[in-house]
């Protein structure tokens, strides 16, 4: 039986993540855009609120909620600002790697102290010139005995400059592909690490995004989180994990747009009348309506999922292709109702376009998610109807006609053009396409 109702310590959850977003987020979000700059002492007061790192196991000192939880706390975050709600669930996804991994050392090790110590984590797949192709990395991991040395350069770090730790992924060979990859957590402060100047961006600039480049940098076989060939599927368990997460930066962004334009909508005036009168207004605004509660529900299936132990690599790829696609259509049209104000500075939506619009790059791009779609669809997925050249479509009797001079005689459908022929033997030739005996097949 569905339910869709929040258990009342998830409500508490969501409406107290709204709060301090509306609190702690909302005022700053514009100036920290403005000089493009990462205000960590918001991530800490995040920390101190119990409001990231939810996912961490109560093992290790954390408070062990599900990917659900997740999503609720990131959709209010993302609903004051998208660039630095994507900062503060970063250590999320630097912390998939290691949660997801074998090596149980290094949970004990490093878990408790981000749980504990406000210590923070990147995650490092993307290179300068690869983002999407993971398996084509460059980013060597040289054996050295048990340990290994790291060469290389990561690019589009999310808080990397303002990190402690790294989930890096490299390869010990670039020729192996798939085969090479392997993962290491590595302390950014060992010696060879080096963080590059932030990376200015059209949007998500409360967010900092920096390069990292490793010269000879030694990870020790305690810090190996995947050995060569575990390493791409462990990145793959992770973004499949993390999806929903974006899905909700998406309905968290589209939800403040349409609220701000039911607001505008509300209280300007045109042609002697407020613009809510407006029929075309109107179905802008149940159009943008409709896409915030269908991301909404197609998010929360995807994290419902993955916190049952399902496999949700389908589901959370639809999540997110439709929230960030989506949320991209309800800004626009939001900037449409606020027509030219909508374009300054003074209101919020065109920070809000410029945010939301590197969801449909980052964790896997639009065009990705159609690849893994269409890749289900055509080899895994499991239809319910009959094939084509099984489909019986007659149209020469009523099936429910026993007294019918075909009732009894088998149906015989060519496979080229869907003909079907009655009869004990199917035709010598089909009398549409012409193609022989051979294409027609009993139904």
């Amino acid at each position: 039986m569905l339910d869709f109702r929040l258990s009342p310590e998830q409500e508490q959850l969501r409406m107290d993540a709204r709060h301090f977003a509306m609190r702690e987020l909302l005022p700053v979000a514009w100036y920290y855009d403005s000089i493009d700059a990462t205000p960590k002492a918001v991530i800490r007061k995040a920390y101190d609120a119990g409001l990231i790192n939810l996912d961490i196991p109560k093992q290790f000192g954390g408070p062990g909620l599900g990917l659900l939880e997740s999503t609720l706390a990131t959709e209010e975050m993302a609903a004051a600002c998208a660039g630095l709600a994507a900062s503060l669930f970063d250590n999320s996804l630097g912390m998939e790697p290691v949660l997801m991994s074998d090596n149980e050392a290094a949970k004990q090790k490093y878990l408790p102290k981000i749980a504990k110590e406000f210590k923070m984590i990147c995650f490092g797949t993307s290179e300068p010139t690869m983002g999407s192709d993971v398996a084509g990395m460059r980013c060597r991991a040289t054996p050295d005995g048990q340990d290994y040395i790291l060469d290389g350069t990561k690019y589009w770090i999310t808080n990397g400059g303002i990190a402690d730790y790294a989930s890096v992924f490299a390869t010990v060979d670039p020729k192996l592909k798939h085969a090479g990859i392997c993962a290491f957590l590595v302390e950014m402060a060992w010696p060879g690490v080096t963080v590059g100047r932030t990376i200015p961006k059209m949007g998500q600039r409360c967010s900092n995004t920096v390069g990292i480049n490793f010269k000879k940098v030694r990870v020790p076989k305690e810090n190996v989180l995947a050995q060569p060939g575990q390493g791409f599927v462990l990145a793959m368990k992770t973004f499949a994990r993390t999806r929903p997460t974006i899905g909700a930066f998406g309905v968290g962004a589209a939800r403040a747009a349409m609220e701000y334009a039911v607001d505008y909508a509300k209280k300007r005036r045109a042609f002697g009348t407020a613009i809510r009168n407006f029929q075309g207004i109107q179905f802008k605004l149940a159009e943008m309506y409709q896409k915030v509660e269908t991301s909404r529900l197609l998010t929360w299936k995807s994290a419902w999922e993955t916190d049952l132990g399902k496999d949700a690599n389908i589901s959370a790829s639809i999540a997110k292709i439709y929230a960030t696609e989506t949320a991209l259509e309800v800004v626009n049209e939001a900037m449409q109702i606020f027509a030219g104000y909508g374009y300054t500075q003074m209101f919020p939506i065109e920070k809000i376009l410029r945010d939301i619009r590197l969801l449909r790059i980052y964790e896997g791009t639009s065009e990705v998610q159609r690849v893994i779609l269409a890749s289900y669809l055509l080899d895994a997925y499991q239809p319910t109807l009959p094939a084509l050249e099984d489909l019986p479509i007659h149209r020469e009797f009523d099936p429910l006609d026993d007294q019918s001079p075909q009732a009894g005689q088998s149906a015989w459908r060519c496979r080229i053009c869907g003909y079907v022929h009655y009869g004990d033997q199917p035709p010598d030739e089909c009398p549409y396409c012409f193609f022989p005996k051979s294409a027609f097949k009993r139904v």
